[in-house]
């Protein structure tokens, strides 16, 4: 469920403004974060288990879907958690030139700042495909990709059951950032099932930072 040890070792050589895997692991600190949303299904009912619970986490939105549903990003924003720039059209990046990347990345901030009021979002590209021009880039303009050091693997076709008995039995540690996605179902079932004893063992859930500028 981790990423490899040689890949998370080099990015973790990465200054967080630049690239962040790995949240600061004080008081037990724990960071969800779901990607390729919002769904009209899915993002409501993982948005009640979250408020549910009192747990805050990030949303990295594809632009097109946010601006198809726009009820739902004003909900996430009102219920306290933090919008991330998934791109706007969730395109296949590795056929992508760097321009057409960065296109993606600006139209989506341009559509999330209706919503919160912020001009720059963390970004994190589709399929987390990166690349030296692409990091080059950000450096250049001071914007943070935000990666994750675990992936709950959420979006492998599975019975909720193995995904729930996977990360009870490999839970994420203090630290971890989280992938998760709120474009199917498992994610608010899992979560529904382990927030519970994960909150009773003393886990703590924050939000990343919106923004590197």
């Amino acid at each position: 469920m981790k990423i490899s040890f040689k890949k998370r070792m080099l990015l973790g050589m990465l200054p967080d403004s630049v690239l962040q895997s790995h949240g600061p692991r004080q008081d037990n600190a724990h960071y969800l974060s779901f990607d390729d949303g919002p769904h009209p299904e899915h993002t409501p009912r993982l948005l009640d288990v979250l408020a549910a619970h009192g747990v805050h986490a990030s949303f990295f939105v594809v632009g097109r879907l946010a601006e198809a549903h726009p009820h739902l990003l004003e909900r996430i924003v009102a219920e306290g958690h933090v919008l991330g720039n998934h791109s706007y059209n969730h395109r296949g990046f590795a056929k992508l030139s760097l321009d057409e990347q960065v296109v993606e990345f600006q139209r989506a901030d341009e559509m999330l700042s209706r919503f919160d009021g912020h001009q720059f979002h963390r970004v994190r590209p589709p399929q987390g495909h990166l690349t030296v021009p692409l990091l080059w880039h950000f450096l250049r303009v001071r914007r943070s990709i935000a990666y994750w050091s675990y992936d709950s693997l959420d979006y492998q076709p599975q019975p909720p059951e193995q995904l729930i008995n996977n990360l009870r039995s490999h839970p994420p540690q203090s630290g971890d950032i989280v992938l998760m996605h709120d474009d199917n179902a498992l994610a608010a079932t899992a979560l529904g099932a382990l927030l519970p004893g994960w909150l009773e063992e003393g886990r703590q859930f924050r939000t990343l930072r919106f923004d590197s500028k």
